[in-house]
């Protein structure tokens, strides 16, 4: 199994792309800039895409995706989400008003897209692939998603703050190899970090102390502009780990 990183940025500019990673050829985890890098036939390939949640940076290239290549398909794309996501993507993005409605396009029968329910803890099998969306605390409703080949995991924590949950659920994964947890904001910012429910690195530092494995750690979400500082701040926070920045085109086989 392979996890291509698209994008892993919080923000846009240059070569930055927003949250978006691709699991094999045909699996989306977050719809963020980076998928509108990926080519024609890359895009069709794609046949399912799990959403952590509804924000902007994490589901920005879903229409343009369904758009572009819905009509070159002969099945809709899924989207695997909570209902609460569910809800907000058809409330606010695909309502005829911002986007068209493709659950009814060209018909009710057969339609561009379709939704999946996903729910904590029950694990979707994508041909071998288990996906199991994990807690996670964010200003809306959001998961992360621990991802396993049955050889080997990878979790990546979506957008979060302090969740004692998600660390109780991480640490019964005994074969997980790699993890991918934010952090947005620096320690000025943790009063920001804090309201908008992201960790900046004294929270991490925090939420690492729950841990109770020892995986490779990748830091994703970065703010622009303050990347280098982030990293700085997370390495002289962070005792037990040697957290590393992720990288856009960075390629996990697990």
């Amino acid at each position: 199994m392979k996890l291509r990183i698209l994008g892993c940025s919080g923000g846009i500019g240059g070569n930055l792309r927003t949250t978006s990673l691709l699991l094999d050829h045909d699996v989306l985890i977050d719809a963020g800039t980076g998928v509108g890098d990926l080519s024609l036939a890359e895009m069709c390939a794609i046949n399912h895409v799990f959403v952590t949640h509804s924000h902007l940076d994490h589901i920005a290239c879903l229409p343009l995706l369904i758009d572009s290549v819905g009509f070159m398909r002969d099945h809709p794309l899924v989207i695997h989400a909570t209902k609460e996501t569910q809800a907000i993507l058809k409330e606010h993005i695909f309502n005829w008003e911002i986007w068209p409605d493709f659950t009814e396009i060209p018909t009710l029968h057969q339609p561009l897209l379709r939704y999946e329910l996903i729910e904590l803890g029950e694990t979707v099998d994508m041909g071998g692939r288990k996906i199991t969306p994990l807690p996670a605390n964010h200003i809306v409703p959001a998961v992360g998603f621990w991802i396993d080949s049955g050889k080997t995991s990878l979790v990546f924590s979506g957008d979060t703050t302090t969740c004692d949950a998600l660390w109780e659920s991480v640490n019964r994964i005994r074969n997980l190899e790699y993890l991918i947890v934010e952090t947005a904001f620096s320690n000025a910012e943790k009063e920001l970090a804090v309201v908008s429910r992201h960790l900046c690195p004294s929270l991490l530092d925090e939420e690492l102390r729950k841990l109770k494995l020892d995986p490779k750690i990748y830091i994703t979400h970065l703010k622009p502009g303050e990347v280098e500082l982030t990293m700085q701040e997370i390495s002289e926070c962070v005792k037990n780990f040697v957290p590393k920045m992720l990288q856009n085109g960075q390629i996990f086989e697990f």
